[in-house]
C-alpha cells in the first residue's frame, strides 16, 4: 500500500504577537536590551500595547501576547484526493498552507509532503513584479524543478487559460489583481505539480473564471494529483471536494465527508442567533470602510424573532447600518445559503430599486427585505450581508450571521415526506397549459 501523498503530525505554529511588524523600532531595540539584562517581563511589555490577546482565548499561548495559528494537527491525504480546507477567519488555514509551501517553518510537529509543490496563496505569491508575465512563467517552471523544454509545451496552454495574450510581454508589476491572479493560477495548473494548495485568491476572479478554474481543479485531481483548497464558498466546496477538514482556532474540529463537514461548519459559525450585534465587529473587510452594518435580525409576519418559521408565512431580515461619509452608488445585498453550504439566492437593493445606487449621506439607515411564504423549501438556511459598489469594491461583509429553519406545517409538500431536497431548493407555482391536440 503506497504512503500518503501529504502526513502531517501534531503540527503546531506559534506567533508571538507584537515582536515583528507591530512594533516601533524604538520598541524593538528595547525589547532586545532588556533581553540582553535578563530583564525578560520587561522584554514582554514593551510594544504590548499595540496588539493583544484575551487570556482567554482559545488560541492563546502561555506566555503573554503569543498565539497558537496552529495547535496539534494530524491527518493525511491519498493522491488524488481534492481536500477542502474550512474554518472562519484566524483558524489557521492560511498558516497551514504557508507551512505545506514552505513559506514559513512549524514551530512543533513535521509536515511531509511526496512531490512537487505548487501553491496559490495569496495575490502575488511567487511572482517579480518586475518580470514580464513570460518571464515568470518560466521562473515559476525552474523553480518547479522543470526544464525549459518543458515550460515550452505548457506556454501555450498557460497563456491561453489565462486569458492575457496581449500583456504576456508586460510587467505584473502593472496587471490588475484579477490578470494576476489568472495567471497565477494558470501557472500552477498547467505546470505538473503533484500538490496544488490554492487559498481563497479565487474570489478575485470574475465568476466565469472561477468555474474555469474548478474545472482545471478536477482534471488535476483526475490525473492523479492532488488538490488542498481553502475557501469561504461553501457551494465551490461542496461542489469541488468529497472531503474536508474544519479547524477551529488552530485545532481540528471535524473531518471526513464533505457535507457532514460543512454542516458541522455552518451549525458552529452561525450557531442559532436570529439577531446579530454587529456594532463590535467592524465592517468585515478592513478598518478604512465607510459604511458599517449594526444589527441584522430576522423575523416572523408577527415582528416577533424567528428562529423556527413556518413554510406558510413570510419571513423578513431587518438591517440597520451606518454610513460614516458620503458614499457614490453604494447598495446592501443579502445571500441565503441553504444547509449543505449552497447558495440559494442573493438579493441586492438595485433589483428593485435601481435609484439606491445614487449618493447617501452620513447617518443610521435602516432597511428591510421580505423571504415570501411558500418560497424556500423546509431546511436550515445561513444569512450573509453585505455592502458594495456593484463591480468595484466591497466595503462591509459578514458571512454567516444569522441563522434560521423553515419547517413544513401540512402543506402541500406533506406528500413528499422528507424528500424535499430530491424537489428542489424554492417552491415555484408556475402556470401550466394543456390541451388535447388529437
Amino acid at each position: 500500500m503506497s504512503k500518503p501523498i501529504i502526513e502531517i503530525e501534531e503540527l503546531s505554529k506559534l506567533y508571538h504577537l507584537g515582536l515583528i511588524g507591530s512594533t516601533t523600532f524604538r520598541e524593538s531595540v528595547e525589547r532586545a536590551w532588556y533581553k540582553i539584562q535578563g530583564k525578560e517581563e520587561l522584554c514582554r511589555r514593551v510594544g504590548t500595547k499595540n496588539l493583544m490577546i484575551s487570556s482567554d482565548d482559545p488560541r492563546a499561548g502561555s506566555e503573554p501576547n503569543t498565539i497558537w495559528a496552529l495547535k496539534d494537527i494530524s491527518f493525511s491525504v491519498d493522491q488524488g484526493e481534492i481536500i477542502g480546507i474550512i474554518g472562519k477567519n484566524g483558524a489557521g488555514k492560511s498558516t497551514l498552507l504557508k507551512i505545506l509551501s514552505r513559506v514559513t517553518e512549524p514551530t512543533l510537529g513535521q509536515a511531509v509532503l511526496r512531490g512537487r509543490v505548487a501553491s496559490l496563496l495569496e495575490v502575488g505569491t511567487g511572482f517579480h513584479p518586475e518580470l514580464t508575465g513570460r518571464e515568470n512563467i518560466y521562473l515559476n517552471g525552474a523553480i518547479l524543478g522543470m526544464r525549459k523544454a518543458e515550460t515550452d509545451k505548457k506556454f501555450d496552454d498557460i497563456v491561453a487559460f489565462a486569458e492575457i495574450e496581449k500583456f504576456i510581454d508586460t510587467p505584473v508589476k502593472r496587471y490588475s489583481s484579477g490578470m494576476y491572479v489568472r495567471l497565477a493560477f494558470a501557472v500552477a495548473a498547467h505546470l505538473e505539480p503533484e500538490i496544488l494548495l490554492v487559498d481563497e485568491v479565487l474570489a478575485v476572479g470574475d465568476i466565469a473564471f472561477q468555474n474555469k478554474c474548478l474545472g482545471k481543479m478536477e482534471d488535476v485531481a483526475k490525473g492523479g494529483r492532488t488538490v488542498l483548497f481553502v475557501s469561504h464558498n461553501m457551494g465551490m466546496m461542496t461542489q469541488l471536494c468529497k472531503k474536508a477538514i474544519y479547524l477551529d482556532a488552530g485545532k481540528i474540529v471535524q473531518s471526513g465527508e464533505i457535507n457532514s463537514v460543512v454542516s458541522a461548519y455552518l451549525r458552529a459559525s452561525s450557531g442559532t442567533a436570529s439577531n446579530a450585534d454587529l456594532s463590535q465587529t467592524g465592517s468585515g473587510v478592513g478598518k478604512e470602510s465607510k459604511i458599517f452594518f449594526k444589527k441584522a435580525t430576522i423575523v416572523n409576519h408577527e415582528g416577533l424573532e424567528l428562529l423556527e418559521g413556518d413554510v406558510r408565512y413570510p419571513v423578513y431580515l431587518n438591517l440597520e447600518y451606518e454610513i460614516i461619509s458620503s458614499l457614490k452608488k453604494i447598495e446592501l445585498a443579502v445571500r441565503i445559503d441553504d444547509s449543505g453550504g449552497r447558495p440559494v439566492f442573493t438579493t441586492c437593493q438595485s433589483d428593485c430599486t435601481p435609484e439606491c445606487l445614487t449618493s447617501r449621506n452620513p447617518g443610521v439607515y435602516q432597511a428591510s427585505i421580505k423571504i415570501p411564504e411558500m418560497f424556500l423549501m423546509p431546511d436550515r438556511y445561513f444569512v450573509s450581508v453585505f455592502a458594495h459598489e456593484p463591480n468595484v469594491q466591497f466595503h462591509a461583509f459578514h458571512e454567516h450571521i444569522l441563522s434560521f429553519s423553515i419547517i413544513d406545517t401540512g402543506t402541500k409538500l406533506a406528500k413528499y415526506v422528507n424528500q424535499h431536497r430530491a424537489i428542489g431548493v424554492i417552491m415555484v407555482d408556475l402556470p401550466w397549459q394543456e390541451e388535447k391536440t388529437s
